[in-house]
């Protein structure tokens, strides 16, 4: 009996240490998780104080001091009307689709030739996509902007989307990394059959890139409706402006109000947000899809 007992007790010991390991790994995952979801709010919850506020209440109270009406909706509407932020979504949807589409045309269909046909300089091509991603876009403004010039693209939308177009290197890496899962079996057997490539292409292995196009779109897109430097230097009509450029209406050299900025940031948010909520399935299948590899 004295030998069972003096054996329990390691045993016993054994056990505490691992459950307070486990617990301990357990409190550090969930507390991390809490304090990084409370950082990534905040600034949210900060739009939503300020843009409730009057314009005698932001001036007098501190930033996180809370409105005296929540249900003020006097800002939302000014910073639609005085922004145009009407035009401003026009302009964002119509860019938004068009990019969205060309590029992932283009950058499928050159995936496609790059990942099936093997011909001399595809390694070149490769490593030249490579180098065009490690240099800054801002180096090549210069050039870039006497080229626009030099076929009248600046002031335009038709410039300004094509200039947005241009081949996104992140996507065509991802749309390679996904056609080589494909079997090529599949190109042959459907070549065997009477299929061009265009028909391969088109018809059997698009409907398979649905995940990693669906990831693409989400990167490029949240690029696009959030970039405000080439729309601010190549779109100076006030009918052309994006939504990015739209909420910097509200600053000038008398100030800043940003109420009303909080207000315009709020509007941005809702058409993402409701698209994420109404297509977070495949948002989800689609991230998932394009993290792993068969």
């Amino acid at each position: 009996m004295s030998s069972a007992t003096v054996q329990a007790k390691p045993v016993s010991g054994v056990s505490f240490w691992y459950k307070f390991k486990v617990n301990l790994m357990t409190f550090l995952k969930y507390f991390s998780l809490v304090f990084l979801a409370f950082w990534f709010i905040l600034p949210v919850v900060s739009c939503f104080v300020t843009a409730a506020k009057t314009d005698s209440e932001y001036q007098s109270t501190s930033v996180m001091q809370m409105p005296g009406n929540w249900l003020n909706f006097e800002n939302y509407v000014k910073a639609f009307q005085l922004s145009n932020m009407g035009v401003a979504f026009r302009n964002s949807a119509i860019v938004l689709v068009v990019v969205l589409f060309v590029t992932t045309i283009i950058g499928t269909q050159l995936a496609y030739v790059l990942s099936r046909f093997q011909f001399p300089g595809n390694t070149l091509i490769r490593g030249l996509f490579t180098m065009a991603a490690l240099l800054p876009g801002i180096a090549m403004q210069v050039a870039l902007y006497k080229m626009m010039v030099n076929i009248h693209a600046v002031n335009t939308m038709w410039g300004y989307i094509l200039m947005m177009c241009g081949t996104d290197v992140i996507s065509i890496y991802v749309f390679i990394q996904f056609f080589e899962n494909i079997p090529v079996s599949l190109d042959e057997s459907a070549i065997v059959d009477g299929a061009s490539y265009f028909t391969v292409y088109s018809r059997i292995l698009l409907p398979l890139l649905k995940p990693a196009i669906v990831t693409c779109m989400i990167l490029k897109g949240v690029g696009v409706y959030n970039e405000y430097y080439a729309a601010n230097l190549y779109l100076q009509n006030a009918n052309l402006k994006t939504v990015a450029i739209a909420l910097y209406s509200f600053t000038g050299p008398q100030g800043s109000k940003y109420n009303l900025i909080c207000a315009g940031v709020i509007i941005t948010l809702l058409p993402m947000l409701i698209l994420f909520l109404v297509f977070q399935k495949q948002i989800y299948n689609g991230i998932a899809a394009g993290a792993v590899k068969e």
